[in-house]
């Protein structure tokens, strides 16, 4: 590979060194990698189901915010008004038919833009959610079924409010961690790439590829990390870094 060539698969992210490779041929044919640790730190038996969904370390948060980031930067492309976490308008005394609709007066979700679905003044609300799909709480679920639940668990919390108050149309955004993704998330990936096509004069079976490539390596890196990240005892939160200052502070 030349130079150049390399120089535009690692400006999008589409490298790895030997280690991380050999990580992501096992995760892709279901083999078992080598030098993995018997127990988590969390207490539990280490395992590659495990090590995608245990919170220790944080890498389940990293890896859904490496995707709402990415979406986040193509939307800026083709989009305006575009917000990264936005914080829904506050409630005065509205009711909602859902019981399971939120009325956190915090809530916000992913990424807000306008002009996605419709016209320049069509605000749309995304919120994204990566999931485990060999979690053992879904061993007995099909995975149609399983995108579908996810789905419909996004739209009870938030669609009503963001239909309501916000006046905008609301879109779960679902993925597997292994790749895959839902109906509805399928056609925004669609759109999106329509969208970027049109603006950088490509063809969309390029653009799409391309889009899918990048979505792609970036669960991929998101996973390796989530099986090789150092989950260690001694990893302090930001709780226990403000309590080691003030203690500094009291000897100053």
């Amino acid at each position: 590979m030349d130079k150049g060539a390399a120089a535009r698969h690692e400006q999008h992210g589409f490298t790895l060194h030997k280690s991380a490779f050999r990580d992501a041929l096992c995760l892709r044919y279901g083999w078992h990698p080598s030098n993995l640790p018997d127990i988590c730190p969390c207490g539990s038996k280490f395992s590659v189901d495990h090590s995608l969904s245990c919170p220790t370390g944080g890498y389940p948060s990293i890896r859904h915010n490496e995707v709402r980031d990415l979406f986040t930067n193509l939307l800026t492309e083709v989009c305006h008004d575009v917000h990264k976490e936005p914080v829904l308008q506050p409630l005065n005394g509205e009711v909602f038919q859902k019981r399971c609709t939120t009325s956190d007066e915090n809530a916000r979700l992913d990424i807000a833009v306008s002009g996605f679905w419709g016209g320049h003044f069509q605000r749309t609300f995304f919120d994204v959610r990566v999931f485990n799909p060999n979690a053992s709480s879904y061993k007995s679920v099909q995975i149609p079924s399983l995108y579908k639940r996810q789905e419909q668990e996004k739209k009870r919390r938030y669609e009503e409010r963001i239909n309501n108050v916000e006046l905008s149309s609301f879109t779960p955004i679902i993925l597997a961690c292994t790749g895959g993704c839902s109906k509805l998330t399928s056609i925004f990936l669609k759109r999106l790439a329509s969208l970027l096509s049109e603006k950088h004069h490509t063809e969309y079976s390029t653009t799409i590829n391309w889009l899918r490539c990048r979505l792609s390596f970036a669960l991929l890196r998101a996973c390796v990390m989530c099986l090789r990240g150092c989950r260690s005892k001694l990893h302090r939160t930001s709780r226990d870094f403000n309590i080691l200052l003030e203690a500094a502070e009291s000897r100053l």
